[in-house]
């Protein structure tokens, strides 16, 4: 816990005191470490127990001749393809690229060639997801270390940086990418309760700051 003292000319300082987990950087290791644990668990629980993690995924029509075409024409050239393409360099590219939208079909195409995973092992996926979310719980725990709150304000403040983060990319897809809005509503749902189980995680761990 830290103590609040007041040094020269009245100026407030802290002092670190040892408690029974260690002192405050250990204290926000082990909020930032049950933060993600509780994130990891419920992102598991909203892919694999609620439609949560299937909302806006559709099935592309006659996809056995799709899937030849794209075989043939695309192969092993793994990317991230936007259509129809333009030449960004292009002094009119804009006005090519409507042209070009006006017609024929237009999106964006996440293509990965076959067997690219070498396999269905998914432990490194989810070693690097959990990884992301200790990162992203240590940050939080590391702002809610220098918050002076109640336990539900201290919920309350990690809660609002997923609201930020979910609305950060999921909200400018839709927008600009045409990402369908119940895919994204989904998203963000999904975020923002991460956030939330992982805000009472921190804050049960790590005490507010005195003021």
């Amino acid at each position: 816990m830290r103590t609040r003292q007041l040094g020269e000319g009245g100026v407030p300082s802290y002092t670190e005191t040892t408690g029974p987990w260690g002192n405050f950087e250990m204290r926000i290791i082990l909020a930032g470490l049950a933060g993600a644990v509780a994130m990891f668990v419920w992102t598991a629980i909203a892919h694999m127990e609620t439609p949560l993690g299937r909302v806006g995924f559709s099935q592309m029509p006659n996809e056995p001749a799709v899937l030849k075409t794209m075989n043939e024409s695309i192969g092993p050239a793994g990317a991230l393809y936007m259509f129809p393409w333009v030449d960004p360099k292009d002094p009119n590219m804009m006005e090519k690229f409507q042209k070009l939208e006006a017609a024929n079909p237009s999106g964006l195409l996440l293509y990965h060639p076959a067997n690219h995973r070498g396999g269905g092992d998914m432990t490194p996926l989810l070693v690097k997801e959990f990884v992301k979310q200790l990162v992203q719980a240590l940050i939080a725990a590391w702002i809610v270390s220098m918050v002076a709150a109640s336990y539900l304000g201290r919920v309350s403040v990690v809660a609002g940086i997923g609201i930020s983060a979910a609305i950060a990319t999921n909200v400018s897809y839709w927008n600009w990418y045409g990402f369908p809005a119940d895919f994204t509503a989904a998203a963000i749902v999904i975020e923002i309760v991460s956030a939330i189980v992982a805000g009472l995680a921190i804050a049960a761990v790590l005490p507010g700051r005195t003021a």
